[in-house]
């Protein structure tokens, strides 16, 4: 006896280790269905989901050996809710009148108790030639969040009540891990996130420029970057207040959002203030100025504010070799202070007006920061 707790302490261990080295949910969730298919002797584990809003269960992974027509992280394997009566009733009824939400065992040949929760558990047992399973609610911030779910193949021994308990310990070592997961997803979200808009930030368009700067240099890959000017954004927090102002940044956010939609890829980021940018990798620089016309266009139909000031720089244009992201930046920034300055409402394009790179060029390699066009100096 002494030996089987010692093993399952050990299982524990390892598997709460597992979860604290996953960086992403992806390999969180792996780790908790392949440290608990271990530690519960199974052949196959499963973590599923329950999306309340949608009233059904997604599964997020499936580890071990699996059956036909299961995918180790499918993209579309939901289950309705009202098929698994279980998640409402065990956890909302018995949990919720003080019960524990103790994991439990289904058998291919039927209930393993008078329970008897689920009868699409002993069906899909059958059909994936499984011979019994263990279900073990997962419980996150005192809600249900989903199961964990170890079977074992026919003729393989049948889990039992232990088994089910120790389960149930596994299930929150897991809930813990997928917490701390999360947790760290947030702080990361919120480190490449713009507050207001729920756009990316500048943070963000550094790390995915520096990759695109890269991926032009290795192979050739068309590299576009819209810079925006928010026009009028001053004038509507003097007059109407800065509520109203966020409400036009957050509505032009939007709209920037949607046009980018249509580049395969692109990111859409508030920069700082009333600065945005549209990052694309890989469509030409023609797609990308009649998007950027798009935006000019959407923009000045706004309610509020008066448009957008719109340059944009392509490394499909003729605007020289860009061995920097400060280059493309400094370039699309110069064509948008053209715009600003000739107040247009369609985009200037760095290459096809042939004072930006001039212009660009004129800031010198070591001062052509950002904003330097405005007269604010280097950020």
């Amino acid at each position: 006896m002494g030996g089987t707790e010692d093993a399952r302490l050990r299982a524990v261990v390892s598997l709460a280790q597992a979860m604290a080295a996953a960086h992403t949910p992806r390999e969180s969730w792996q780790a908790a269905a392949l440290g608990a298919r271990d530690a519960l002797g199974g052949s196959f584990a499963a973590l599923s989901t329950w999306e309340r809003e949608l009233g059904r269960l997604r599964v997020l992974v499936n580890a071990g050996e699996r059956a036909a027509g299961e995918e180790e992280f499918p993209e579309d394997e939901t289950y309705p809710v009202h098929q698994f009566p279980e998640i409402t009733e065990f956890l909302h009824e018995r949990w919720a009148g003080g019960g524990e939400p103790n994991a439990w065992v289904e058998t291919a040949a039927g209930p393993a108790d008078s329970a008897g929760y689920c009868h699409e558990r002993v069906t899909a047992l059958r059909r994936r030639g499984r011979g019994c399973c263990v279900v073990a609610p997962i419980v996150l911030h005192g809600r249900a969040w989903g199961e964990l779910y170890v079977a074992r193949p026919v003729g393989a021994p049948v889990f039992d009540a232990s088994d089910a308990d120790f389960a149930t310990v596994l299930a929150s070592v897991a809930a813990a891990g997928i917490a701390q997961t999360e947790r760290l997803e947030e702080v990361r979200r919120l480190a490449f996130t713009d507050p207001l808009t729920g756009l990316a930030n500048r943070r963000a368009v550094d790390v995915r420029l520096d990759e695109a700067i890269e991926a032009h240099r290795r192979d050739g890959s068309v590299v576009s970057l819209v810079v925006c000017d928010l026009n009028g954004l001053k004038r509507v927090n003097d007059t109407r207040g800065h509520a109203v102002g966020d409400r036009l940044l957050e509505r032009f956010g939007s709209v920037l959002s949607l046009c980018g939609a249509i580049l395969p890829g692109a990111l859409a980021a508030r920069l700082g203030g009333d600065e945005f940018c549209l990052l694309s990798t890989g469509p030409q620089a023609d797609e990308v100025v009649e998007v950027a016309s798009e935006l000019c266009l959407r923009a000045g139909e706004l309610e509020l504010g008066d448009g957008v000031a719109c340059g944009v720089a392509s490394t499909g244009d003729p605007i020289g070799q860009v061995r920097s992201a400060r280059r493309l930046f400094r370039l699309a920034d110069a064509a948008q202070y053209r715009a600003k300055a000739a107040r247009s409402t369609t985009p200037v394009v760095a290459g096809r007006d042939g004072a930006v790179v001039q212009l660009a060029d004129s800031a010198g390699p070591e001062r052509g920061e950002r904003r330097r066009f405005r007269g604010r100096g280097t950020p």
